[in-house]
């Protein structure tokens, strides 16, 4: 699907981009184009699912820095709309929750907040380390997700022998000072 970027080079007079997502799958880029605007495009997201809606609004470029920060207790996945829009660094700002590394597009935070996307309990932090992943991994199935991490998630299943499924969310990833880490989750 077209990145963002490519198209904005590419069109001229953009107003508006909307990312439209079912049950957190992209399927539709709309760009709203209006004649003489030279302005920031305002970035519209949605992910439909079900009855419920998730929406964000925010201006291509528009200027934030994320606040970084070591995991704490709750651990939140935007939805397909939010990373294709690549709101990544103004989420931290709007719902008041730290990322865990420039490129990994996870956030954090103590309190639970409201947050568009899945929400996690992170139940262990744990060095990306033979012995130490061997310990913490005290059961055979769970759900596997990669962010900002080198191996894939077949190769991770296959590696640390892990089926798909369960209750356990794994998150392989980089963290602040750029060591890797497996955060074992629930979701909420």
């Amino acid at each position: 699907m077209l990145d963002i970027s490519v198209g904005l080079r590419e069109l001229t007079n953009v107003r508006e981009i909307h990312v439209v997502a079912v049950q957190n799958e992209v399927k539709e880029l709309l760009w709203v184009l209006q004649r003489g605007h030279t302005g920031n495009p305002k970035i519209v997201t949605a992910n439909i699912n079900g009855a419920v809606i998730d929406t964000f609004d925010f201006h291509w470029n528009q200027e934030c820095n994320a606040v970084l920060g070591a995991p704490e207790r709750f651990l939140y996945e935007p939805n397909a709309a939010l990373l294709k829009s690549g709101a990544f660094q103004i989420l931290s700002e709007a719902y008041r929750v730290r990322k865990l590394h420039r490129h990994t597009h996870l956030y954090t935070s103590e309190a639970l907040r409201d947050f568009p996307g899945r929400r996690f309990i992170i139940e262990q932090v744990v060095p990306y380390r033979k012995k130490e992943i061997k310990n913490a991994l005290t059961f055979s199935q769970a759900n596997v997700t990669t962010r900002n991490f080198p191996e894939s998630v077949a190769a991770l299943r296959k590696k640390w022998k892990l089926k798909d499924g369960g209750t356990h969310y794994l998150f392989f990833t980089t963290l602040l000072n750029d060591e890797k880490a497996l955060l074992i989750t629930s979701k909420i």
